[in-house]
């Protein structure tokens, strides 16, 4: 699986460092004015898939690129409760000052990308695809999208640029003009960049009916119960990808899936996913 461009990585990681470094580590360096050699180990208390390994080796390296880091499991694998994730071997001191922020990005988007895999187990034998959206931290979009990736999920739109989505607020604010989905639609493929798909957010059947007057190459089917999302599908008739989003559960995605959705977008994954329960164990090393 391919990482973001490292310079993504150092740019997230450098913020990270100079937000929980401002001051220096006071409590540290109090104790320990000169090096201590030690071995750290990073391990997990729950079943995940791994997710940040790329970020969190960045992290030792930005402190103190004289750290010995030896990454155990990699980005995507999955490790059981208790499975050691990576190990870190040098100057306790450089360690302690990267281990809160290591640990927030393996936590954060191991978190995501479990929650991810947990989603296309449930849509297993359907054929549908497990979208993620914009709902991303600021500043770590392109990390984030890539732990949706390893956890098997596929990418929607990486910026505002990537493609044609006509959502409730651009529609409300065309309807004192009388332009409805289907003209709006015809707006954007006229006057939008060439190629990109049109893609349309329908609440309810008649808007879903104006998309494919309109010749939407999406119709994202907006907080439908699974039976409109099978109605809807069945007005649409393979004339359109039919993309279902809001309120997806665990527990519904199968339904919506069996319904007829082409994707699920879920915003869950990125703005909701639990983090991954993982500690840092450090012990001196006599020399």
């Amino acid at each position: 699986m391919t990482t973001p461009p490292l310079a993504q990585i150092r740019t997230a990681v450098r913020t990270a460092l100079d937000e929980d470094l401002a001051l220096g580590d006071v409590t540290t360096a109090a104790l320990f004015p000169d090096p201590i050699p030690a071995r750290g180990t990073i391990l997990t208390h729950d079943r995940i898939v791994v997710a940040g390994m790329a970020a969190a080796r960045r992290v030792f390296a930005e402190v103190d690129d004289a750290l010995r880091v030896l990454a155990v499991l990699e980005d995507g694998h999955w490790a059981e409760e208790g499975n050691t994730l990576l190990t870190i071997e040098g100057d306790a001191r450089s360690m302690l000052k990267g281990e809160r922020v290591a640990l927030n990005f393996l936590q954060h988007l191991s978190g995501i990308a479990t929650m991810t895999a947990g989603f296309c187990e449930a849509l297993r034998g359907y054929g549908t695809k497990v979208l993620d959206t914009r709902k991303t931290l600021p500043g770590l979009r392109a990390l984030e999208k890539w732990a949706v990736r390893l956890g098997g999920g596929q990418n929607h739109r990486h910026s505002l640029g990537d493609g044609l989505l006509i959502k409730d607020n651009h529609l409300a604010l065309l309807r004192p003009q009388e332009i409805g989905p289907a003209d709006a639609c015809r707006r954007a493929r006229e006057r939008g960049p060439h190629g990109l798909r049109v893609i349309v957010e329908a609440h309810s059947l008649e808007d879903v009916r104006g998309a494919l007057e309109g010749e939407a190459d999406v119709i994202l089917l907006d907080n439908m119960t699974p039976e409109t999302v099978r109605t809807a599908v069945d007005l649409i008739k393979g004339r359109a990808v039919v993309e279902v989003s809001g309120g997806l559960t665990l527990e519904n995605a199968a339904q919506m899936a069996a319904a007829g959705a082409h994707a699920l977008s879920i915003g869950a994954l990125t703005h909701s996913a639990p983090a991954a329960n993982l500690s840092m164990d450090m012990v001196p090393v006599h020399q």
